[in-house]
C-alpha cells in the first residue's frame, strides 16, 4: 500500500522494449536508501516490482497489460516521474491509501491559475467518476489530492505550490494523459451496497432531500 505522498521525482534513464514487456530504468537517489530487489515501488501511481538496484538507479519490468492501462507506455528518456516506496506499518498516513492499481487514464482538459498555484480539470469516464465526490480523495499520477468539484465527465483538483514543486504535476500541460486511481473506500462501499440490492438512484436520493448534481463542465 502507498500514501500518495511523493518522496522523490526521478528521471527515466533507459527504456528497453521487448515482445511482451518493457524494461524501465529510473534514476533516483532518496528512494534507493532502503529498497531491494522484490520490493514494491510506485511510479506515476503504478505499483511495480523492483528488479535491479544500482547506486543511482533502479529498474522494473512492465508487462504489456500494464502499459495498455496506464500512461507508462508514453514515457520517454529523461522524463520526470513521481516515486514513492511502499508504506511501512506504524507510519503516519498523510495522504490516503493507494493500491497502485490504475483505474483509468484521464486527460488534462484545462490548467488555470498561476505557475505554482492552479486548478486542473481532468476528463474521466463514468467508470471512475462514480467514485469521485467533492472533498473526496483521488490519486493523479500517484499524488494524493482532494477533489474540488465533480461533473459527469470531468472533475477538478487544486494544486498548491508545494505539490507543484515536489511532483510532476507542476509541469503538466493541457492534453496530457494522467493515471487515475479512485479512493479505495468508495469502491468497498459500492461493493457492500451492491450486496444489499443496489437500489440507490438519483430519484431515491432526491426523495430523501439530497440535491442531484447535474453540472457537466466547470
Amino acid at each position: 500500500m502507498f500514501t500518495g505522498l511523493i518522496e522523490e521525482v526521478g528521471k527515466i534513464g533507459e527504456i528497453r522494449k521487448g515482445s511482451d514487456s518493457t524494461f524501465l530504468t529510473v534514476k533516483a537517489s532518496g528512494v534507493l536508501k532502503d529498497i531491494k530487489v522484490g520490493d514494491s515501488i510506485l511510479i506515476n501511481g503504478v505499483c511495480l516490482t523492483v528488479k535491479v538496484v544500482n547506486l543511482d538507479s533502479f529498474s522494473v519490468d512492465i508487462i504489456s497489460e500494464t502499459l495498455k492501462r496506464t500512461n507508462l507506455a508514453m514515457l520517454s528518456t529523461g522524463e520526470a516521474v513521481n516515486l514513492e516506496r511502499a508504506m511501512k506499518l506504524g507510519e503516519r498516513l498523510g495522504g490516503h491509501l493507494l493500491s497502485g492499481h490504475i483505474d483509468e487514464v484521464g486527460t488534462i482538459e484545462e490548467k488555470r491559475g498561476v505557475k505554482d498555484n492552479f486548478i486542473l480539470r481532468i476528463s474521466a469516464s463514468q467508470k471512475i467518476i462514480r467514485y469521485i465526490i467533492p472533498q473526496g480523495s483521488i490519486a493523479i499520477d500517484g499524488v494524493s489530492l482532494t477533489v474540488v468539484d465533480c461533473g459527469y465527465h470531468n472533475f477538478t483538483v487544486a494544486i498548491i505550490p508545494h505539490t507543484a514543486q515536489a511532483t510532476t504535476l507542476g509541469v503538466k500541460k493541457n492534453g496530457e494523459a494522467v493515471n487515475l486511481e479512485a479512493d479505495l473506500i468508495s469502491k468497498y462501499a459500492e461493493k457492500l451496497l451492491g450486496k444489499q440490492g443496489g437500489n440507490i438512484t438519483n430519484d431515491f436520493l432526491i426523495k430523501l432531500g439530497y440535491q442531484a448534481n447535474q453540472s457537466e463542465t466547470f
